[in-house]
């Protein structure tokens, strides 16, 4: 068996994550998908199927703020907003899904944010 691509590398271990990762109504998941330029985040109530919040830098409150959504700036506006969006709707304890990624940069950043302003995981 050969070397595997990035994608598909990338592909395995966020399937290890959400082998093991489930959200649930009373915590639900809160999921990270980076691209290049923008970062999104939701909450998920997997047993519902169903996004109970969501942020991005491609937002139009959230575009106002920042000049790039591929940095780590953006990534903490758009942590500051899920957080906020999520302790509307009573959620105050989620479960973290990095979606693949390393656990630093732009992802950590958000987490760290996303913390900061009220939600717990």
């Amino acid at each position: 068996m050969g070397k595997l691509s990035k994608r598909e590398a990338k592909r395995r271990r966020h399937q290890r994550v959400r082998n093991k990762v489930k959200g649930k109504p009373d915590r639900p998941r809160l999921s990270v998908y980076r691209s290049l330029d923008n970062i999104y985040v939701q909450v998920i109530d997997d047993f519902a199927g169903e996004t109970l919040a969501s942020a991005s830098t491609v937002d139009t409150e959230i575009k106002g703020e920042i000049e790039n959504g591929g940095n780590k700036e953006a990534a903490k506006v758009v942590g500051e907003y899920i957080a906020e969006r999520a302790l509307d709707k009573g959620i105050n304890k989620v479960i973290f899904d990095r979606g693949g990624n390393d656990y630093h940069g732009r992802v950590k950043a958000l987490a760290e944010a996303a913390r900061e302003n009220g939600l717990k995981f």
